[in-house]
């Protein structure tokens, strides 16, 4: 395998590239704060005449997404674009018609902003649910087991699955914990059939690209901690690829990354310390 470039910051892309497809858990913030140098790293790059699409294997919308960002202390308007995995479902759910379906909805807090809007009945058994939808994991607060009584009586009843948000890895305060990617999995292995809507599939880098103006592929780099996720996906896009050694890789060492590469037969082009400049 072709070992990447390391570069010392994201400024090293900066002549390379002019659109910038970037993920926020694990590149941008841990969940609680910005990494150091992220804020204006991002807002200089912008600045600079990039396009900056934040993209994210978040199971809501993209407005509440941004609203967080700007929470966490990132400057309004320091970004192009902002596409969500829950924004790609919704648009999917809204086209399709969905009137009168009862849908279970498994999400973290009580938060229904994946489906506002849209004309589904909410249920929280699996035995009623005509659509399951993961948006986001409670493995902070809930095991798998949890999980396998609630969906059960759905994949059982062959209910199809909407993954909106691939992660099998999360970052909690306590660590990484499993995502609503495993869940996803885990309704798989109970018989379910799962539909999944982000990183690393297609329809998410297809948006992404007519949102930034359909550009040159040559020109456009995505930007991730996830091997399997962010820098798979964009490789099969046909995209350049930036790992950046934070988020869940950031207790890794170089040999573990290897053997990442190995596992989803691809390498970054790239890779980065950290996202600043």
């Amino acid at each position: 395998m072709t070992a990447p470039i390391a570069l010392s910051g994201i400024g090293a892309l900066a002549d390379r590239f002019d659109v910038f497809f970037i993920d926020q858990f694990g590149v941008l913030h841990d969940g609680t704060a910005p990494y150091p140098g992220a804020v204006d790293a991002l807002a200089r790059l912008t600045a600079s005449g990039k396009t900056t699409a934040l993209l994210s294997n978040s199971g809501k919308r993209s407005a509440p997404n941004e609203a967080r960002l700007v929470k966490l202390g990132f400057k309004p308007g320091s970004w192009s674009h902002f596409l969500s995995s829950g924004e790609v479902a919704w648009r999917q759910l809204a086209d399709a018609g969905q009137s009168g379906r009862r849908c279970l909805l498994v999400a973290r807090d009580g938060d229904t902003s994946a489906v506002d809007g849209l004309p589904l009945q909410l249920v929280d058994d699996g035995a009623q649910a005509d659509v399951v939808l993961l948006s986001a994991s409670e493995s902070d607060r809930h095991d798998l087991a949890h999980y396998q009584k609630l969906l059960g009586p759905a994949a059982r009843r062959g209910v199809p699955c909407l993954c909106t948000n691939p992660d099998k890895i999360m970052l909690t305060p306590s660590g990484p914990s499993f995502g609503a990617g495993r869940i996803a999995e885990l309704y798989a292995e109970l018989g379910g059939s799962v539909t999944w809507i982000g990183k690393p599939f297609p329809e998410i880098y297809t948006a992404a690209l007519a949102l930034a103006g359909n550009p040159d592929p040559a020109r456009v780099v995505c930007v991730g901690d996830s091997v399997e996720h962010d820098i798979a996906g964009g490789a099969e896009a046909g995209l350049a690829t930036a790992l950046v050694e934070t988020g869940i890789l950031a207790t890794s060492h170089e040999n573990e990354r290897r053997r990442l590469y190995e596992r989803y037969g691809v390498v970054p082009g790239f890779t980065l310390p950290g996202f600043y400049w």
